[in-house]
This record gives structure tokens, sequence and C-alpha cells, in this order.
């Protein structure tokens, strides 16, 4: 089975993860697009959270119950793809520009899952990184922080700049707390092992699964 079946298969193990008047926040992506049509057609009884205008937009198209996430206190899940996971927990987010969204609801969620397909699996996290960045002192930012470059998209649903870290990422946690700590940076693509509950991965025709340090 090819790249989008795999997507597929973990898409919709991630949807029969979700029960009847559950809370949901829902990731952004090409296997999330995968995920929103599994929920439509299991016809839950559930509200839903979006990370992104364009998660928003096609689940209220497949019919499904969204709701602003400044209404709601907690998640029951989150569900959401990734750019890679490595074999320790650590993941990158952020190719669609989403995750400084996508990092405060996995914190929200009692359990956050990761959907992916065999292609996101590495043995170590590599470049590029995403970044979201104030654009207020944009150009002192990146020459702070170096081996970054602005990406030639949109801002961020909350206006921010995005850009791409192509330092090294060998050593993620000790990163995260030097990009957490730089002023301008509004968020990073770094999420570490003990927010991840569950990886949900499509190999061939199987979901294998991966849980980490998340809550269960």
């Amino acid at each position: 089975m090819g790249e989008l079946q795999e997507k597929e298969l973990a898409a919709r193990a991630g949807a029969e993860l979700v029960r009847e008047g559950m809370v949901v926040g829902l990731g952004t992506g090409s296997t999330v697009a995968f995920l929103l049509v599994a929920l439509a057609q299991r016809g839950l009884d559930a509200v839903y959270v979006a990370t992104s205008p364009s998660t928003q937009r096609d689940a209220l198209a497949l019919g499904l119950v969204v709701k602003p996430f400044d209404s709601l206190e907690h998640l029951d899940l989150a569900i959401d793809g990734a750019d890679q996971v490595a074999e320790s927990g650590w993941l990158i987010k952020g190719g669609g520009g989403a995750h400084t969204r996508e990092k405060i609801v996995a914190a929200a969620a009692t359990r956050f899952v990761v959907i992916v397909d065999s292609s996101k699996l590495v043995s170590e996290l590599h470049a590029p990184l995403p970044l979201e960045l104030h654009a207020f002192g944009i150009a002192a930012t990146l020459e702070h922080l170096g081996s970054t470059r602005r990406r030639d998209v949109a801002r961020s649903p909350d206006g921010g700049v995005i850009a791409d870290f192509y330092g090294d990422v060998s050593d993620p946690a000790t990163l995260a707390r030097r990009l957490s700590s730089t002023p301008g940076v509004v968020e990073h693509g770094l999420f570490a092992p003990d927010l991840v509950s569950e990886v949900l991965v499509g190999v061939g025709d199987e979901v294998r699964r991966r849980t980490y340090g998340g809550a269960p």
C-alpha cells in the first residue's frame, strides 16, 4: 500500500478513538483530512476544536460541530499528524504553519494521539524545524537564531511569521529550551514525548501503535 493508503489507515484508527459526547481537538494537514472524513462517516454526537481555519472549514463542510477553543476549558482527546516522529518520541510538527495552536490544543487534551504514515518515522529528528516568530523585530530575531529562514507563506492564524530553523536538531530537549527562551519566538515545532500519549502509524496494510509519556 502507498503513502495515501497508510495515512487513511492511521486516520481511521484515530477516528475510532472518539466516543459520543467527547470534546476533541483536530489538527491540521493531509492526514487530518482523512480523519475528518472518517469522523463524519461515524456520525457521532461530539464537539470539535480546529487548530486552523482550513481544518475548521473542512470540518464544517462535512457536518462536524466545531466550536471556538476560547469557549472550552478542556479537551478529552486531540488528534493530529506530524512531519517527523523519532524513535525517542520527539516530534517535529508545523509544516502547515499551525504548530502554535496545535501545541496549545495537544497540551489541553487528556490524551494526545498522533496519526502518521510510515514515511514520517525517523531514527533522529532533522531540519527543517518550523518556528512561529513575532513580526516585531523579525530581522533581529532571525539574526539571533542563526540558520533560520523566513518561509514565503501567509502568516499564522494568529498573525505570526512562519520560519524554518536549519541548524542542528539532534538534541531536541536542549534546542527546545533554547528556542522557548529566545525573545521573538512565539513557538517552535518540537513536541516532547511527555506530551504524546500514542502514535498510530499506517504501515502497509496495518496500523502499529507506539505509546509514550503522555496521559493514557
